[in-house]
């Protein structure tokens, strides 16, 4: 048995229907649409959402809350994470992609402090908090604020 032998399934390849071709296809006429109404002309049917006139559900249903569209988005890392970083290593916004510590950088990295480490680490990420600065200096890192 070679891959020149190989078949389909008996059903799986099923012709295309082909509509408006005549009264003989068993097709033809209204080309499988029906008689009359809005579903039957051409550009006819309804836009997503549309409830026939009824007040729709997202006008009826409350809103609630305020969304910022201007917010950033600051992807976060703790201390006890870099552990997987070898000594004077430096971490950056690649490094910890790199590593799987984050798969996006949205609009910058912040280092907090929950977690140890114990080996001395060179730190260059958009924002640092300060329990992460005090344990990150503690184990003998230093710290080179980009922004």
């Amino acid at each position: 048995m070679d891959l020149s032998t190989l078949k389909a399934p008996a059903g799986s390849r099923k012709k295309r229907k082909r509509v408006g071709r005549g009264e003989g296809s068993g097709h033809g006429g209204t080309a499988c649409r029906g008689a009359k109404g809005q579903n039957a002309r051409s550009g006819g049917g309804t836009r997503p959402g549309f409830e026939g006139g009824q007040m729709p559900m997202a006008r009826r249903l409350p809103k609630r809350g305020f969304r910022n569209y201007f917010k950033k988005e600051i992807v976060i890392v703790n201390v006890g994470q870099l552990s997987v970083f070898p000594p004077q290593a430096v971490v950056d916004t690649a490094a910890l992609k790199e590593k799987g510590l984050i798969k996006k950088t949205g609009d910058g990295v912040k280092l907090l402090g929950r977690g140890e480490i114990e080996h001395p680490l060179s730190i260059k990420l958009d924002a640092v908090s300060d329990g992460a600065r005090r344990k990150i200096e503690a184990a003998g890192g230093v710290i080179v604020q980009e922004g």
